[in-house]
């Protein structure tokens, strides 16, 4: 699999094939058997713990499937871990995470806590904090799940537009058929391969 700059593909597959442990190589938090992991031309899988670390911080927006949002800060708070970590002070990280609480449609729950706020508001939130630094890869397992229609269409549009208009490579795992509209590129991943494609039983298995 090969995601270009700009590129917005999706990765559909059964469960238990294999996708999530795809994205953890991607992330660095897997090592592969064989074969290499490559992002800017760089073995990821050769990473030192520090520059992995590195890496995650500061290079990708990873969307998790379980928001880890922390319970005892607000969602604007939340927002802005990544840039906390790369040495913005609370100020200026607030600053910057809150244009993107906005276009995920918070700006009026910043300041509610975790408990405040429903399944589907916590998950724009861990979006906003994936996308907060300008990454420049962008990893998204299953980041609709606990959306409606409507979040569901305008998420996946913000998430396709940040990877046109930055130029990023983003991969999106997803079991939503209607997902592959969105996107530049489909691949399955089934019984241990790799297709280009989206699998006629999986797509009528989604609707």
């Amino acid at each position: 699999m090969t995601i270009a700059p700009g590129e917005f593909a999706a990765l559909y597959g059964p469960s238990g094939s294999g996708k999530t442990t795809l994205l953890m190589l991607a992330v660095g938090l897997l090592v592969p058997d064989s074969g290499t992991v490559c992002f800017g031309g760089e073995d990821i899988g050769g990473l030192s713990e520090r520059d992995g670390a590195r890496y995650r911080l500061r290079d990708v927006g990873f969307i998790f499937q379980s928001f880890h949002l922390a319970d005892g800060a607000t969602a604007l708070d939340n927002a802005t871990t990544k840039l906390i970590g790369e040495g913005l002070s609370l100020r200026a990280a607030r600053e910057r995470a809150r244009p993107w609480l906005e276009r995920v449609g918070l700006s009026d729950r910043a300041e509610h806590m975790p408990a405040q706020l429903s399944m589907g508001e916590r998950q724009r939130v861990a979006i906003a904090r994936a996308l907060v630094n300008g990454p420049g890869l962008l990893l998204a397992d299953e980041p609709t799940g606990n959306l409606d229609s409507k979040r569901t269409r305008e998420t996946l549009g913000l998430l396709r537009d940040v990877c046109h208009a930055q130029h990023i490579p983003g991969l999106l795992v997803t079991h939503d058929a209607e997902a592959a509209a969105f996107v530049d590129r489909v691949y399955t991943l089934r019984d241990g391969r790799l297709n280009s494609g989206l699998d006629s039983d999986l797509a009528a298995a989604s609707l």
